[in-house]
């Protein structure tokens, strides 16, 4: 039965197509590949010693396929499909609040409310030990699962409710709020710390004007963050910036070029060839250019793909000074091509992408140190850091990220890739000004009708090129929390 449908399916090919020797030699292979898959699947579904999941043993046959290829293909489930989707779009119902694991305690800890949100409202702190979601206790969840349990619990439909327990930092007796969903944004786009009011300071140094922009992803948001922050920083007289690309995996290709055409006013910001597809360069506009200040961008070993994108382009461009290491080496755009209507998905390599200066930025798995790949730090400005480093800098920002009604408690702690940078853009401070064209507010909308429509595409394109990368989404969550 199986056989005769393939054989129908090859054969109506053949006669809807143009008939050729070589295609007919071509369908054939094809359909003897086929042939050879369906008859496996049935002998196993048949005569497996235990019944089998179908759905399962398809499921597995097509992720080895796609293992078979690189690390960045891949086939999302229904589940992993939508936790792809909140990543990119960065909204979904929920109370508010970033959790997660205390390493002492193995407690499920809440870092910082998000402001405004309704576990702000109802006077979740930070610090707070999570003991019950909805009467479960959390310490009965499973070892190793207990982040993907919590959000799954704690998420939820916009105006459903969630009794969450929470035990209060100094408290012994715990407390029960029951908190009402709503449609959580959590920003791409963060400061060097939270002011009073909930929002974020983007100054580094009131005296000289240093703007500090984070950028922890590129989703489809994130290039009006960053317009936004760039227009706030510009209100208060910034004369320099550092955009900080440190642990970020990537994101979105449109994001990407939008954000360096934010910054760069003409000429080749990326280009992309693929087997199937034609070559694309994206190119910068002069309109709605931010320019007329000094830049740092610190990137390190952890920051990939959409990051390597805006770094190596202000690199080439001279607009930018790179500080800190050497980035992760990820050259190749995923589209992510929908199945089942929908409800699962392939993203699977199209097409690989290339800085302007025609260098290449992809590490291959021979690849070693000393070939071209990735994008390297400025000369002078490579700033290594070991895992103590890392682990001081993970402390360092887990305090600077909570929202509280007072100033951060002091440190010694001293962010040393980020020194290098601020010592180099108050040099070029200190220098004699020049008469360069001063920063411009032009509006985004000021661009050619065709950038405006590109803009727009990129924002209703649900395939987004160059999706997040999953092999290395733990990324996302370097400071071991989830927004929930």
């Amino acid at each position: 039965m199986v056989t005769r449908l393939w054989q129908v399916l090859v054969v109506g090919g053949l006669i809807l197509g143009t008939w050729s020797p070589a295609r007919a030699a071509e369908d054939q292979e094809y359909y003897e590949l086929m042939k050879l898959f369906v008859d496996s699947f049935e002998q196993i579904d048949r005569n497996y010693v235990t019944s089998v999941d179908r759905r399962e043993l398809m499921e597995a046959a097509m992720r080895g396929m796609i293992n078979h290829l690189d690390p960045y293909s891949s086939y999302i489930d229904e589940q992993d499909l939508k936790d792809f989707n909140t990543v990119v779009e960065q909204e979904f119902g929920g109370i508010g609040i970033q959790v997660s694991i205390d390493p002492r305690t193995r407690q499920l800890t809440v870092m910082t409310p998000l402001p405004g949100t309704p576990a702000y409202k109802a006077g979740i702190r930070p610090g707070d030990k999570v003991v019950e979601i909805d009467g479960k206790p959390t310490n009965e969840f499973p070892e190793g699962g207990e982040m993907d349990s919590a959000i799954k619990m704690m998420r939820g439909k916009p105006g459903e409710s969630v009794k969450v327990t929470v035990l209060h930092d100094g408290e012994s007796k715990p407390e029960t709020v029951d908190i009402v969903r709503a449609i959580i944004k959590t920003p791409t786009v963060l400061g060097d710390r939270y002011r009073s009011d909930g929002s974020w300071e983007y100054l580094l140094d009131g005296d000289s004007k240093i703007g500090y922009i984070r950028l922890t992803h590129f989703s489809r948001n994130s290039a009006d963050e960053i317009e936004a922050a760039l227009a706030e920083l510009q209100k208060h007289g910034m004369q320099a910036l550092v955009l900080d690309l440190r642990y970020n995996p990537g994101g979105l290709l449109q994001a990407a070029t939008a954000i360096a055409d934010q910054f760069v006013e003409s000429g080749v910001i990326v280009s992309t060839k693929g087997r199937n597809t034609e070559e694309q360069v994206v190119k910068a506009r002069k309109a709605g250019t931010f320019n007329g200040f000094p830049m740092v961008v610190l990137i390190n070993r952890f920051s990939a793909s959409a990051s390597e994108i805006v770094s190596a382009c202000l690199q080439d461009h001279h607009r930018a000074v790179v500080v800190g290491e050497r980035s992760w080496g990820k050259g190749s755009v995923q589209n992510v091509i929908e199945l089942e209507g929908g409800k699962t998905a392939l993203k699977l390599t199209t097409a690989s992408y290339h800085r302007p200066s025609g260098k290449n930025i992809h590490r291959f798995p021979k690849a070693k140190d000393s070939d071209e790949w990735g994008v390297s730090p400025d000369s002078g400005f490579d700033v290594k850091w070991t895992n103590e480093d890392m682990e001081k800098y993970r402390s360092y920002r887990g305090e600077r990220d909570v929202l509280r009604k007072t100033d951060p408690p002091k440190t010694d702690y001293k962010d040393t890739q980020l020194a290098k940078g601020l010592e180099y853009l108050q040099q070029e401070l200190a220098k004699p000004k020049t008469a360069e064209k001063p920063a411009t507010d032009d509006k985004k909308t000021d661009k050619p009708a065709d950038a405006e429509k590109a803009k727009t595409d990129a924002k209703a394109d649900k395939s987004g090129a160059a999706a997040i990368d999953w092999p290395i989404r733990n990324l996302l969550t370097f400071l071991r929390a989830a927004a929930v």
